[in-house]
């Protein structure tokens, strides 16, 4: 484990033992990394989306300052609510930009990062959450690999560990979750 990774579990343990000084630490530690991670979103999005990485992780991490019940285990489990309210603010942001519009225009995501995807045609964004919302209440688990491994970029390894299952078991979610949403995405209405 490096030293990063073993300061942010101490600071994490910090935190859940009420040091607010402990939180302002944390994010000056983790900041290039959440760049990195807001920074993986947006290459998907549409070029003249309004959100920077900057604006991203700043709304980020007020939205997850504000939940105070949030338990961070350790980094993996504090990556994945990153990422999670990463997804949601974009999702929250495409749905207010397609808001009054008639026919709005979606936002495209590119799934070529993702093997087994990578011939799959672009998708809007609202569709991609859509599918994986699907997905997620059909395969909790696998959805979360999803999550955890394309949208924040955590590898086998600390996907398993934030959602408590073997680096087995993450690989048969992962390819399986990318057959599913593969077959839901590229399926004719």
């Amino acid at each position: 484990m490096s030293n990063d990774a073993d300061r942010v579990a101490e600071l994490l343990g910090l935190i859940r033992s009420g040091d607010s000084d402990a939180r302002e630490q944390l994010v000056a530690l983790v900041y290039p990394e959440l760049r990195r991670i807001a920074a993986r979103y947006l290459r998907v999005e549409r070029p003249d989306h309004t959100l920077q990485p900057t604006a991203l992780v700043h709304e980020t991490w007020a939205r997850l300052l504000a939940d105070r019940g949030v338990d961070w285990k350790n980094r993996a489990y504090f990556f994945a609510a990153v990422a999670t309210e990463m997804r949601r603010i974009l999702v929250d942001h495409a749905r207010a930009r397609n808001a009054g519009k008639r026919a709005g225009r979606h936002i495209r995501v590119s799934l070529s990062d993702v093997k087994g995807l990578a011939d799959a045609p672009d998708h809007d964004l609202l569709a991609l959450d859509e599918v994986l919302r699907r997905f997620i209440e059909i395969e909790p688990r696998a959805g979360r690999v999803v999550e955890l491994r394309f949208f924040t970029g955590l590898d086998d390894r600390e996907t398993a560990e934030a959602i408590g299952v073997s680096v087995a078991t993450v690989k048969r979610d992962w390819l399986f979750a990318r057959a599913w949403l593969f077959r839901e995405l590229t399926a004719k209405p």
